[in-house]
């Protein structure tokens, strides 16, 4: 089947409102071209940017990437320092091409981890970016989902010990008011690559319905073309959410 026939497969009606993607596999894809770790960080840039973009175009209103986890910091620091480095560029580069395709960006995870000057930057796009409505691009940065939960627990238990909020009053709703953003929606779909199989503490409270969608391909050989058949593998599944159907 070519590019295009999946693209006309599509039911632009049963599109996902929110793709996760966990970008997996760019150190092994350097090891296998032969080459250091960084030039895979580097070209799943490149992949990142392709798919950022085949979601704005699919009008696909939410698109999460987990771009560094809170357990990534303990690599070298020379990978540390390459990713960090990657990230900066990357906002600095794309900002013109967010304002354009007007893209909003917002950033998870615990942003106090950064150096103060890409934390001014990340902030900088933020409120250059936060009145675009057409996609949120949502950057997952020393995110971890564990430490998500933690951190709304603590929020509550300081909001019931000075009297703001009762514990009766606690629910759903309001536990998902003291996430990082609580109006993002929970995934629809979540895809990861590389072959791994599992979710690597990465929007554990929000994952609870949402369609996984695994492959074997490295982040950077990752195509629009298989993206297009993740999403119409996500459109021939029957969601339930626990209930059953009765034709």
């Amino acid at each position: 089947m070519s590019f295009s026939q999946y693209e006309q497969k599509l039911d632009p009606e049963k599109l996902p409102r929110h793709v996760a993607i966990i970008m997996d596999g760019n150190g092994r894809w350097a090891k296998r071209q032969g080459l250091p770790r960084v030039f895979g960080h580097k070209k799943g840039v490149e992949t990142a940017r392709s798919i950022i973009i085949k979601s704005r175009n699919l009008n696909i209103p939410y698109l999460t990437l987990f771009a560094f986890s809170k357990e990534n910091w303990q690599r070298p620091k020379e990978e540390v320092d390459t990713l960090l480095s990657l990230l900066k560029e990357y906002l600095q580069k794309e900002l013109p091409l967010m304002i354009e395709k007007e893209i909003r960006l917002k950033i998870i995870g615990d942003r106090e981890d950064f150096p103060e000057d890409l934390t001014k930057l990340i902030e900088r796009v933020e409120r250059e970016t936060e009145k675009f409505n057409k996609m949120t691009l949502v950057l997952a940065l020393s995110y971890s989902g564990r430490a998500e939960i933690l951190r709304a627990v603590k929020f509550i238990a300081k909001e019931i010990e000075n009297g703001r909020i009762q514990s009766h009053e606690i629910d759903e709703k309001l536990f998902k008011n003291f996430f990082y953003f609580p109006e993002l929606p929970d995934p629809d779909l979540l895809i990861r690559t590389s072959g791994e199989l599992r979710i690597s503490n990465f929007l554990l409270y929000q994952l609870a319905y949402t369609e996984f969608y695994f492959t074997e391909t490295l982040w950077p050989d990752f195509t629009e073309e298989e993206y297009l058949q993740a999403l119409l593998s996500y459109q021939r599944r029957e969601r339930r959410f626990g209930k059953i159907y009765e034709f």
